[in-house]
């Protein structure tokens, strides 16, 4: 189901919901009942908004990942070829989940010339932070 039917859905059911409320008391059906009803169908219609959201996000990271691999594989030796859209490489891969990638990416980053101590620095201390919050749960 794709966005517009998911929004004709939920408009139509908001629309809807009082009329059938009231032809169900006209049949004998309980306003719990109806409301219980209403209950699931909000929790359908915010689970899968929630879920749409969450799967956009994730296309959009790895878009972009994918984006910055390629420009960091095509031009290995230019410290701006490991930014995308203003992020690190290494940044986009700590977000995925992916240190010991990510640790890979910042110490070739190290090596360049170009590279900004400041950056590296940054970059150490959030490929540590996400270490430690890796001890931590596990």
């Amino acid at each position: 189901m794709n966005y517009a039917a998911s929004l004709a859905t939920v408009v139509i059911l908001a629309f809807f919901f009082p009329l059938l409320v009231r032809l169900a008391s006209g049949y004998g059906v309980s306003r719990s009942l109806s409301a219980s009803t209403l209950a699931v169908v909000l929790t359908f219609v915010v689970a899968t908004s929630l879920i749409r959201f969450q799967v956009t996000r994730f296309r959009v990271s790895s878009t972009k990942l994918d984006e910055a691999r390629a420009q960091a594989a095509l031009h290995p030796n230019q410290a701006r070829a490991y930014f995308v859209g203003g992020e690190h490489l290494a940044t986009l891969l700590l977000r995925m989940g992916r240190r010991r990638e990510a640790a890979d990416v910042i110490d070739r980053y190290a090596q360049l010339g170009g590279a900004k101590e400041s950056e590296i620095v940054t970059l150490r201390e959030a490929l540590a932070k996400a270490e430690r919050r890796q001890r931590k749960e596990g």
